[in-house]
């Protein structure tokens, strides 16, 4: 049974902003009386029917209001889905910044396209850092962006574990894996809470080695005499070094296309997280006279982003690479859910073209960075924690995680699925789901709108794609109460008027109908005018057509 916390002030809050029921805009809250600690700030990528949409971000309000208690944020690596909203949250409140070098390192690239400075401060695994009445250790991880961190906090009521993002990979290719000792130390010691990774719960088994990419990309390169071009996530460091090394090996030059590709280069060889011998690297620009044997090219697209380079180089729309017939194309990716129809289409122009493409479904060209199943069970064997949150997934993701959970003897009591906005209070041995909620919307970012669109404008973006506009204007003296013109139709995106010219006329005529009978009963208010208009037109249009168009009355006085 669950047991009401009785001391005032004397629990610790965990509390998810995003992150839960979804995939992507990652952040939660520990709180505890005055202090809070942030963990991740990320973003989401728009759905199909969130037109004109360009990212999701979490809702800040409650940081907002409660931002004199806020002691700092860790980064548990750099992906867009846990960094993505800096820079948003930033314009609205100062916070530390906490993150090992190449997460930072992303960080501050991405604040000066905004124009922000920050406090960034860079932390290592095994570092430990005061944030108010946390103390918070990170440990080396593993997943498919170099320097990610799990994260072991210290609370007044007892040890959080977040485990970041993570995959176990006992070969990465730094090789540096997973702190196994660390973790089992930490269980050992006692944790209280873990809120652990769920993104491929429902994968059974384990997930593979980044070593076995890196082992087919050479098997490719060895048969190959055609100009390769290689489709990849920017972040994923290891695996553009792993390509860079495999391009040296058969005497190729390496050229970066994608602007999200030529920054994480540019950083990475920065800081040193990858080496690229002399004379390697060739500008984009300047590859049109080296041999197509001679020649990598690494880009972005491989979730065939509209903008990306690979979907201009389908397209015939990039300024430095055509495709052509023989290019070896290959997606080392695999579709994110819901990206399946656009990958599928870039796959098709290029093949269309001429290229030999190669994707996940005809080789080992990509590994996940999420922990399967039985890695998931390690993970669990290893913390050994009092009460778990399954985290970073969609419901299925989490609902499979719990049930994972339960078989290894966990208390069903102990295993919370939470959604956003839910405020889990723990004391050190009692657990419970408050009825309070903390705001937890999905905030739209429309060019430098922020939040500035909402459920309702999105509706009617909706019925303008699905059924188009008509507009209705008409000249009234108000003061006599009759029409003096119109009234006028117009119509985009609803029917082609030319071949519809019946119906539009017939439009018009219930439009001034309608108005007629309006003005007939004195009717001047303009609403109520606006109303009837839109409701009788509405109606007709409705049985003549089966559609339902946005109707826009608009009146002029005279």
């Amino acid at each position: 049974m669950r047991k009401r916390n009785s001391k005032k002030g004397g629990s610790l809050r965990v509390i998810p902003i995003g992150g839960l029921n979804e995939i992507g805009k990652n952040m939660t809250l520990l709180e505890y009386n005055d202090d809070i600690l942030i963990i991740d700030c990320g973003m989401s990528f728009p759905e199909d029917e969130m037109y004109g949409i360009d990212i999701v971000i979490p809702d800040f309000s409650y940081i907002i209001k409660n931002k004199e208690k806020i002691k700092g944020m860790v980064l548990t690596h750099g992906h867009e889905d846990h960094i993505g909203a800096i820079p948003y949250l930033l314009n609205t409140t100062r916070v530390p910044i906490y993150g090992t070098r190449l997460t930072l390192g992303l960080v501050e690239n991405k604040l000066k396209e905004h124009g922000i400075k920050a406090d960034l401060n860079t932390i290592a695994s095994g570092d430990k850092v005061q944030l108010g009445c946390f103390n918070v250790e990170a440990i080396r991880s593993t997943h498919s962006v170099a320097d990610s961190i799990c994260l072991s906090i210290d609370t007044p009521v007892g040890r959080v574990f977040h485990t970041g993002d993570f995959k176990i990979d006992y070969t990465p290719v730094d090789g540096a894996p997973i702190d196994f000792a660390k973790l089992a130390e930490l269980g050992s010691k006692g944790v209280l809470l873990m809120m652990c990774d769920s993104t491929n719960a429902t994968k059974p088994g384990y997930s593979a080695s980044e070593q076995t990419v890196g082992v087919a990309i050479e098997n490719i390169f060895r048969g190959s005499e055609a100009r390769i071009l290689i489709a990849t996530f920017s972040s994923n460091v290891h695996r553009v070094q792993k390509i860079i090394d495999t391009a040296v090996l058969f005497n190729r030059k390496v050229a970066v296309s994608g602007r999200s590709m030529v920054n994480v280069v540019t950083i990475a060889m920065e800081l040193g997280y990858l080496k690229v011998p002399p004379n390697v690297l060739v500008d984009i620009n300047k590859t049109k006279n080296i041999p197509d044997k001679e020649l990598v090219i690494i880009t972005t697209g491989s979730q065939g982003e509209p903008m990306s380079a690979l979907t201009r180089m389908a397209s015939n729309d990039h300024k430095a690479v055509t495709i052509k017939k023989g290019d070896m194309v290959i997606l080392s990716s695999s579709p994110v859910p819901g990206n399946e129809k656009t990958v599928s289409n870039v796959v098709n122009k290029l093949f269309e073209k001429g290229a030999d493409v190669i994707y996940s479904d005809i080789a080992d060209i990509h590994v996940s960075g999420h922990a399967c199943e039985e890695e998931l069970k390690l993970m669990h064997s290893l913390i050994k924690p009092k009460f778990f949150v399954p985290v970073h997934g969609e419901y299925r993701h989490l609902k499979k995680h719990s049930n994972i959970a339960e078989k290894l003897g966990y208390d069903p009591s102990h295993i919370f699925i939470l959604e956003n906005g839910n405020v889990l209070s723990l004391t050190s041995n009692s657990a419970e789901i408050l009825k309070e909620e903390v705001p937890s919307q999905a905030i739209y970012v429309d060019g430098l709108g922020v939040g500035d669109v909402g459920n309702i404008v999105l509706r009617d973006r909706k019925l303008l794609s699905e059924s188009g506009l008509i507009i209705v204007v008409a000249a009234i003296d108000k003061a006599s109460g009759t029409v003096c013109s119109g009234p006028d139709l117009i119509s985009r995106g609803f029917v082609y008027v030319r071949e519809n010219e019946n119906l539009i006329d017939q439009a018009r005529a219930i439009a001034a109908k309608t108005l007629d009978k309006c003005c007939e009963e004195n009717i001047k208010d303009w609403n109520a005018l606006k109303t009837a208009v839109r409701d009788d037109l509405r109606g007709f249009i409705y049985k003549q057509t089966k559609r339902s168009p946005v109707i826009l009355p608009i009146f002029l006085e005279v």
